[in-house]
């Protein structure tokens, strides 16, 4: 790990999954000076595992939690920094935020996990230099943050790209969709468990030839093409276990291309890629909540 620079505050992050907490400090830079992780158990005592390695580390100056959801966002509402209704045991309206703020005593940041990620790519990853991008996962969900103009897009809750219902293929209805709210939304037909469901194997384990290929990326590129053509994003990023698929991204950036017809105005700007900074985006994209609580 790195040791930070005198003139730079010393951040706390978490990024905080349904199977781990990833706990840092460091920089708003990126600079990661420690990290440990700690499974998620209950809430009691995975709060208390965390709240007691922060306060073995040196003192921060404040905390960013990027967290699974849903989640509470709007800071004038009672419910702030709390996981909603979750199907993860135990931690529906669990109040993350404010165990931190009243445990550790420093300022607090709050987002969704991959609105913490988008932030990460955004100001030090694949999202550089743009005006506007997506970043999305794809793995045992489908979730994504979208920024425009250097700001996440936050409005009644937060976006929830993967239950978006594609177009399904004409010759593509037999599969009632594995998403145990909308069936066959975008979730329910392109993420990892739908996936296994539907071909009883990983994309990564069904051979090139196979037609998974072709649907799971037709409709992943029908998402990039809303995005481009509804916020006029210059990047989405593509991120998560599924997307690991060798020869995956490539389908994608083709069918998004078709899926375009040449008509988008900006297109020339416009691109599907893969994250700069892996692992690290989520626990990056903390540090900057961290980083924005400071001045709250």
């Amino acid at each position: 790990m790195a040791t930070v620079s005198t003139d730079r505050p010393l951040l706390g992050a978490i990024e905080a999954g349904g199977t781990k907490f990833v706990l840092a400090t460091g920089t708003a830079d990126g600079v990661i000076v420690s990290r440990h992780t700690i499974p998620t158990a209950d809430p009691v005592s995975t709060m208390a595992a965390a709240s007691d390695w922060f306060d073995a580390q040196p003192a921060i100056a404040a905390l960013g939690i990027a967290s699974f959801g849903p989640v509470e966002l709007d800071r004038r509402a009672p419910l702030w920094g709390h996981i909603l209704e979750t199907p993860k045991p135990g931690w529906s309206n669990c109040d993350l935020a404010g165990h931190f703020m009243s445990d550790l005593g420093v300022p607090v940041g709050f987002d969704t996990d991959v609105n913490g990620a988008a932030l990460g790519e955004f100001h030090l990853g694949a999202g550089r230099g743009t005006s506007g991008m997506a970043y999305v996962t794809v793995g045992t969900g489908i979730g994504g943050g979208v920024i425009v103009n250097g700001q996440i897009v936050h409005g009644a809750g937060h976006p929830e790209m993967g239950h978006i219902y594609p177009r399904r293929a004409a010759d593509d209805h037999e599969f009632a969709g594995a998403c145990p709210f909308h069936g066959d939304c975008l979730e329910g037909l392109s993420s990892g468990p739908a996936i296994l469901s539907r071909w009883g194997k990983t994309l990564s384990d069904l051979p090139a030839e196979h037609e998974a290929h072709c649907r799971v990326a037709g409709y992943l590129a029908q998402l990039c093409h809303t995005l481009f053509a509804s916020l006029a994003v210059e990047r989405v990023i593509l991120g998560g276990g599924v997307m690991k698929t060798p020869g995956l991204l490539a389908r994608i950036q083709e069918a998004t291309m078709n899926a375009g017809a040449n008509y988008l105005p900006g297109r020339s700007r416009q691109s599907v890629v893969m994250p700069k900074l892996g692992e690290n985006a989520g626990i990056t994209g903390a540090f900057l909540l961290a980083e924005e609580a400071r001045s709250i």
